[in-house]
């Protein structure tokens, strides 16, 4: 059984899971937390009077609220404001962890990122992610999860997916990978995910500059 935040990072580095299940790393930042929380206040958020210059949001307040106005076009918006099930535990036949957010009609989940959306759809991280987490809810429930969503609060964007082939093929991925870990897999040679990473000094991998690369 895995949990929907493993698959997210195996679909992410199968490296990088490796070295969060050997230190049992677990463990959601402060700040991570409180990006999250703006998924559950974007009444008061939207509200053109509010003030925003201390909120942990990334784009001007501008585009933040313009951004929560196409949000708001959503049939699913009134739902998404005030879910059925907030913080909810799904067990599904292969995976199992934490919805943000579930919606009652039609059965729904959503999963609330804490970083930066894609120009179209959702990351493959997050993307593995919702589709564990709605098959997990279709698995307890007995009944279809036709879609999920993905938001990214910080940016006021939240995204519709559809579960298509492709992105269960995503998710599908995902466990593989999970289940074929029994010591460190290879390393990756993409700078843009080894830079960041906090395994990275452990890892060994070598990121290259920009005067090397020319």
């Amino acid at each position: 059984m895995h949990a929907f935040t493993d698959l997210a990072t195996a679909a992410y580095c199968p490296r990088k899971l490796y070295y969060r299940l050997r230190d049992d790393d677990h463990a959601t930042p402060a700040a991570v937390r409180e990006r999250r929380e703006l998924a559950f206040r974007y009444p008061e958020l939207v509200d053109p009077d509010a003030d925003l210059s201390e909120e942990p949001i990334e784009p001007t307040p501008t585009t933040f609220r313009a951004n929560l106005g196409c949000a708001r076009e959503l049939d699913a918006w009134d739902a998404l404001c005030a879910p059925a099930r907030r913080n909810a535990f799904l067990e599904g036949r292969e995976a199992r962890g934490i919805a943000h957010k579930v919606l009652a009609d039609p059965l729904s989940v959503s999963i609330v990122s804490a970083g930066s959306p894609p120009e179209q759809g959702a990351w493959r991280p997050q993307t593995a992610r919702a589709v564990a987490a709605a098959k997990a809810l279709s698995w307890e429930e007995g009944r279809e999860v036709g879609h999920a969503y993905v938001e990214y609060p910080a940016h006021g964007v939240v995204r519709k997916l559809g579960l298509s082939t492709r992105r269960k093929a995503i998710y599908r991925e995902a466990v593989a990978r999970a289940e074929s870990i029994d010591g460190p897999p290879p390393r990756l040679d993409d700078d843009s995910k080894c830079d960041p990473c906090e395994y990275r000094e452990q890892c060994g991998v070598k990121t290259r500059s920009l005067r090397s690369l020319l």
